[in-house]
């Protein structure tokens, strides 16, 4: 009999897997983009309808997922790039120095909103896809860094830990091997729920034009750009909409059964180890 985490998880994956097929795979499939029609209409060989400008909607979909996902990919996985080690050092430390200089810097920027912060880089220099990728991650790092810090310093005053130092173990070791897979599905549980809070962040600098081009094929650019005719020509809005939502909801299925198949055998099996 089937589980339900096996079952959660084949949900999730079926879920995720359309629009990242779409994303890594519809530019290769999209072929060249037909002649431009009326804007906002339904059949003559477009059969999702046409966007605001007059051009295929299928074909955009087909090339708008790239830009949304590899930035949202690539944001949250260099904010926890930055935060992860920031927050163990800052938690795991005897120098009460060393963590006040890395974790006030990041208290100022915390209290900047994170879409405030984007739009007041963008007023500098104007960011590209890559850009735009570096300013969500930046925006996201001062939360990530705390949400490590607190969750390591949790588990850095167990037993275990003060075993592992008696032992002589390394800084490594008591670091990555304990603290970091205690703290494991907490990460993993704020990794699902944070790629939906930088695929919003990045949607929304689409809306307003920073990172990408106000016509470009991009899924959160078709949404915004395409609303004034969500009544006359749905589609345009709805399939990029559904496609972000299946995206993250998706992502956030997987994690919930990667939870529950990693439980907590790992820590407990290492402080036991960990007895002197």
């Amino acid at each position: 009999m089937r589980s339900p985490r096996t079952g959660r998880f084949a949900l999730g994956l079926t879920i995720v897997a359309v629009p990242l097929v779409l994303a890594l795979l519809g530019p290769v499939f999209a072929g060249e983009p037909g002649a431009r029609a009326a804007s906002f209409t339904l059949g003559g060989g477009h059969w999702l309808g046409t966007d605001f400008v007059g051009r295929d909607v299928w074909g955009q979909v087909l090339h708008g997922g790239r830009p949304v996902v590899l930035t949202a990919l690539a944001a949250t996985a260099l904010a926890y790039l930055v935060a992860l080690p920031v927050g163990l050092v800052s938690a795991l430390t005897r120098h009460r120095l060393l963590e006040e200089l890395l974790m006030r810097p990041l208290d100022v920027l915390l209290a900047v909103p994170s879409l405030l912060l984007i739009l007041l880089a963008a007023t500098v220099f104007t960011p590209g896809a890559v850009g735009l990728a570096l300013l969500v991650a930046l925006a996201n790092v001062p939360d990530a860094a705390r949400l490590v810090r607190a969750a390591a310093a949790e588990a850095a005053a167990r037993p275990a830990v003060e075993a592992l130092r008696m032992q002589g173990e390394t800084w490594w070791r008591t670091a990555v091997g304990y603290v970091g897979r205690s703290m494991l599905r907490t990460l993993a549980a704020d990794a699902g729920t944070r790629l939906t809070g930088v695929l919003y962040l990045v949607a929304t600098a689409a809306f307003l034009g920073v990172g990408v081009a106000p016509d470009a094929a991009d899924w959160a650019v078709m949404v915004d750009r395409n609303r004034t005719g969500l009544f006359v020509q749905p589609w345009a809005v709805v399939v990029p909409a559904v496609l972000i939502v299946a995206l993250t909801t998706g992502t956030n299925l997987l994690f919930d059964a990667a939870l529950d198949k990693g439980g907590h055998r790992g820590p407990r099996r290492t402080e036991k180890e960990a007895r002197p």
